[in-house]
């Protein structure tokens, strides 16, 4: 038997319970993963919560970190014994059946707790940086949340490619912590002015704003583009965007708007694997670190999302199995 969260009917975090579950022996292009590390996202509270519709029962969380316990027939390229990252749902449990096309071997230089840190993190700034807006050296850009789990690692990535990156923040201790990491700037979204503040750090505004704060920003990022700029949201911290006209688009100079997902960039084995290995590169050359702020005990799955919940959390948070 292993332990798992499992949600038996979304809501608030009360409905996190934890039961024993029958793992079962690999099926035929399976494995079976003994996590050692989960990695706590945003994402995971959406689904808590029902505003990503899915069957209930259900595990959730989507990054984990691990070893191989058991193979599946006909599975090519992992042994026993190997340490595994995995991006898909259902991490929150001591130990599951994965497909083995949707996990990735670790290099010697990434610890399973880094992993669990920085898989779903890091490959979304991959893909953000290099596909949502393929940023080029020497340009700019506003990225919200700065201080969170992405923030730091975009922070860090941006530097390491010569982006100036705009951060913003909730306080100024949390502003601080982005400028340490390597952004250029950091202003607090809590300032009436802060658009005003990013327009002129800017030299009149970005070619792309990287939003995941969503309802309470999505005026002000708009406001922070360059006609023709760029505006991606790919979160909703504050809220879903609601009431939103193609119209705020027009009006600003004929801007582009995307919502994408990291499972569509690494939906293949080889875009899996494009996307991990531009990760682990910049790991292994020490210009990316995991950032972790938090580490509990899968027990404490509950206070893991209320820390979330209420914004005070710091680069990563990370249960410990």
């Amino acid at each position: 038997m292993s332990k798992a969260v499992v949600i038996h009917q979304t809501g608030g975090r009360e409905v996190l319970t934890i039961e024993d579950r029958e793992v079962g022996m690999p099926g035929p292009g399976q494995l079976r993963i003994r996590n050692t590390h989960i990695g706590l996202n945003y994402i995971d509270v959406y689904f808590r919560e029902g505003l990503y519709g899915t069957d209930t029962p259900f595990v959730p969380g989507a990054e984990g970190a691990g070893y191989i316990t058991d193979i599946g027939e006909g599975v090519k390229g992992f042994k026993v014994g190997d340490r595994v990252a995995t991006v898909v749902n259902g991490a929150y449990c001591e130990e599951r059946l994965v497909e083995a096309d949707k996990a990735v071997i670790l290099p010697e230089e990434v610890s399973n707790e880094a992993a669990a840190a920085i898989m779903l993190k890091g490959m979304t700034v991959q893909y953000l940086f290099k596909q949502s807006y393929a940023i080029q050296p020497g340009q700019s850009c506003l990225f919200h949340a700065a201080a969170g789990g992405v923030g730091l690692l975009a922070c860090q990535w941006a530097k390491a490619i010569n982006v100036k990156l705009i951060g913003t923040a909730g306080t100024g201790e949390k502003c601080q912590l982005a400028l340490d990491h390597g952004a250029a700037h950091c202003v607090n979204y809590r300032d009436e002015d802060w658009v005003e503040q990013v327009r002129e750090l800017s030299g009149g505004g970005v070619p792309v704003v990287y939003d995941s704060v969503g309802k309470s920003t999505v005026e002000g990022s708009l406001d922070c583009l360059k006609p023709l700029g760029y505006f991606i949201t790919f979160g909703n911290a504050s809220g879903p965007v609601r009431d939103f006209s193609a119209a705020m688009l027009a009006s600003r100079g004929s801007l582009y708007m995307q919502r994408p997902t990291l499972f569509t960039y690494i939906a293949s084995r080889a875009q899996l694997n494009r996307v991990a290995g531009d990760l682990f590169n910049v790991v292994r050359s020490g210009d990316v670190k995991p950032v972790i702020g938090r580490r509990l005990p899968l027990a404490e799955v509950a206070e893991a999302h209320r820390g979330l919940e209420a914004r005070e959390t710091i680069g990563s948070t990370i249960l410990e199995v």
